[in-house]
C-alpha cells in the first residue's frame, strides 16, 4: 500500500520565501536548523544558493528524540563532510549556550573585518532557516530567555519574518519554515510527514501510519528495531510480526481495542506516540 502523493506548499510559505530572498542581503550568518530524526530530509535543496558566501551554522535540534548511537554516527558523518554541527534540544535548553557563543564568535570575525575597513562595529545579523516545525522559533525563545515569537509543535505557525534583538551582539531573523515548491523525493516527504514537519493536509494519516509500521519492520536491520517492536507490542497489546508483515491488518486489529474500531484515530495515535517518543528514541535516517 502506497501513501499517495505527499505535497504541501501553502501560500504563506511562497510569500515568505519571496520576503526571505529580499532579506538575505542584510544577513551575515545563516543558522540552519534541522530535525535530528531526519537530518537529511530536512536539508533544503536551495540552501547553498541562500548561503552564497555567508557564514553558515548547522544546528540539529531535537537531539533528545534519537538515541546516543545515532547521534554519534551522524555527528561523525557531518564532521567528515566538513560541518561542525551543534546538537540542541530547544525543549530543555540543551546546546543553547553553545549556539549563542558560536553566533557571537561569527559576529566578532565580522566586526574585525569592518574595523579593518574603518567601519563601526554592529550586531551580527543571523537568519534562522529550516523546514516547518523543526524548532526555529523555540530556539530563538531559548536564546532570548523569554517567549518573543510564537512556537508550537505544529507546522506553519510562523507566517512572517521578524527581527529579534539578542543583547548588543546578535540580531536574529525568525523566518517561517520553507519547503521546496515540489517534494520530488517522496521517501523524504514521508519522513517529513512522520515527524510532523509538514502540514497534516499534505497526507493521508492512515496510509502514513501504515508506511511507518513497515518502516519499523525494515529498521530491524539496525539491531534496535527488535526493541522498538517490543515497545510497540507492549503499548498496544499486539505483536507486529517480523515476517510477512501486514501493517494494515495490525492497525485494524489494534483499533478494535483502543479506538472503538476507528482506524483513522488509531493511526493518529500511533503517529502521536512516535512524535512524543513514547515508542522509544527512533532515528528514521542513519548515515550510509
Amino acid at each position: 500500500m502506497k501513501t499517495g502523493k505527499i505535497q504541501w506548499y501553502p501560500g504563506h510559505i511562497a510569500k515568505a520565501e519571496k520576503q526571505l530572498n529580499k532579506s538575505l542581503e542584510k544577513v551575515d550568518l545563516v543558522i540552519e536548523v534541522r530535525d535530528a530524526r531526519i537530518p537529511i530530509a530536512t536539508s533544503h535543496p536551495h540552501l547553498t544558493r541562500w548561503i552564497k558566501g555567508k557564514q553558515h551554522l548547522l544546528v540539529i535540534n531535537r537531539q533528545d528524540m534519537i538515541g546516543l548511537p545515532a547521534l554519534k554516527a551522524w555527528d561523525k558523518w557531518f564532521r567528515n563532510e566538513g560541518y561542525k554541527p551543534l546538537w540542541c534540544n530547544a525543549k530543555d535548553g540543551t546546546g543553547i549556550k553553545q549556539l549563542q557563543t558560536r553566533a557571537i564568535q561569527a559576529g566578532t570575525k565580522l566586526n574585525e573585518r569592518r574595523q579593518a575597513r574603518g567601519m563601526q562595529s554592529r550586531p551580527v545579523r543571523a537568519l534562522t532557516l529550516g523546514f516547518p516545525n523543526v524548532g526555529k522559533s523555540a530556539l530563538i525563545n531559548r536564546l532570548v530567555r523569554k517567549k518573543v515569537v510564537t512556537s508550537s509543535r505544529k507546522a506553519g505557525v510562523t507566517r512572517s519574518l521578524r527581527w529579534v534583538r539578542l543583547g548588543q551582539h546578535l540580531d536574529l531573523l525568525d523566518a517561517p519554515g520553507v519547503l521546496p515548491p515540489c517534494l520530488d523525493d517522496q521517501e523524504a516527504a514521508l519522513r517529513l510527514a512522520l515527524c510532523d514537519d509538514i502540514g497534516q493536509a499534505a497526507y493521508d494519516t492512515e496510509l502514513v501510519a501504515i508506511a511507518f509500521l513497515k518502516m519499523l519492520h525494515r529498521l530491524e536491520a539496525t539491531k534496535k528495531a527488535g526493541v522498538i517492536l517490543e515497545v510497540l507490542e507492549q503499548r498496544y497489546g499486539l505483536p507486529l510480526k517480523r515476517h510477512n508483515i501486514d501493517a494494515d491488518k495490525w492497525l485494524t486489529k489494534v483499533a478494535k481495542s483502543h479506538t472503538s474500531c476507528n482506524k483513522s484515530r488509531m493511526a493518529q495515535r500511533v503517529l502521536d506516540d512516535f512524535r512524543k517518543t513514547l515508542l522509544g528514541h527512533i532515528s528514521l535516517e542513519l548515515p550510509s
